[in-house]
């Protein structure tokens, strides 16, 4: 048996080793959360990080744009240099918080909107999306007549506000009919739109895309959200 003496340092011991690992027990803690704490703040940085690479992948020429972000987001027109946009090529630019497109058609590009004129539910825009067709792009092609080959069109999908995707080439593809002319697609609910962002018939999407104000300053520039009537 023991003596009262051995029995307390028993004790003793006991104590001192469940207060030892009460305390490594809690550092262990303070140390998981620190590297919880650095794992969500490197998870943070590398989100936003993505994030603005999403966007620079997505608006490629918008820093180039003299507007200020704050100007922009309020609806102030936009330039675009469209000297280096070459015949087929499409580039996108932000007005308004939206993606636009500035696409040069080609020769055979328009022959393709022509071609589609009996296949799309309003080959007139007579019932425009959010904001009505512009005059001076109230023809076959939806653009100027002096620059008839460019297109310049919100690219909102009229359905449920989705970015349809360029399918250019012409002919059969994957979720496209065998005489596809060429045109957009837009993969959330399938709707189409042909080369001037009018909408195929028994498609989701109701309206054509809207054709925003705009003008040409230069051969070589043109204003988004502006034409001679003033600011949109």
């Amino acid at each position: 048996m023991a003596t009262p003496f051995e029995q307390t340092s028993v004790g003793r011991r006991d104590v001192k080793e469940k207060s030892n690992s009460e305390v490594g027990r809690v550092m262990r803690n303070k140390e998981d959360e620190i590297v919880d704490g650095s794992r969500r703040t490197w998870l943070i940085a590398t989100t936003v990080a993505g994030g603005i690479g999403g966007v620079a992948t997505v608006v490629p020429f918008v820093s180039s744009f003299a507007p200020s972000e704050k100007a922009k987001a309020a609806g102030a027109p936009v330039e675009a240099d469209i000297s280096n946009l070459k015949p087929g090529e499409m580039m996108t630019v932000a007005w308004r918080g939206k993606p636009v497109w500035i696409l040069n058609r080609t020769d055979r590009m328009l022959a393709d909107v022509q071609k589609a004129d009996n296949e799309v539910a309003d080959p007139h825009t007579e019932h425009p999306f959010s904001m009505p067709l512009p005059e001076y792009c109230n023809n076959e092609f939806r653009s100027r007549q002096d620059h008839k080959n460019l297109l310049v069109a919100v690219a909102v999908c009229t359905h449920l506000g989705c970015t349809p995707t360029p399918r250019f080439q012409e002919g059969p593809q994957p979720n496209l009919p065998d005489d596809w002319p060429g045109g957009f697609l837009c993969p959330c609910h399938g709707s189409t739109y042909d080369l001037a962002g009018r909408v195929f018939k028994n498609k989701p999407a109701p309206q054509n895309l809207d054709i925003p104000p705009y003008m040409f300053t230069s051969a070589t520039q043109l204003v988004i959200g502006k034409d001679e009537k003033g600011e949109a």
